[in-house]
């Protein structure tokens, strides 16, 4: 049993599509920093929320998929 097991099924869900969610948006983020600004403390900005989503969103994909039941 891990972490997640005392939620139920349907919050679990919700969660990992806020991961997905997050994922999405540090793909958009990314693609916003490279390519479409270019003041370079505003894209140090940007660059560093897309990193911070994508680890959050990933560390609880994996969390979910790993300790689910």
């Amino acid at each position: 049993m891990g972490p997640l097991a005392h939620l139920p099924a349907l919050d679990i869900m919700w969660v990992s599509f806020y991961c997905i969610g997050f994922l999405i948006v540090s793909v958009g983020l990314i693609f916003l920093a490279r390519h479409k600004i270019s003041n370079v403390f505003l894209r140090t900005i940007v660059n560093l929320m897309a990193y911070i989503l994508f680890g959050l969103g990933t560390f609880l994909m994996v969390l979910i998929i790993a300790t689910w039941p």
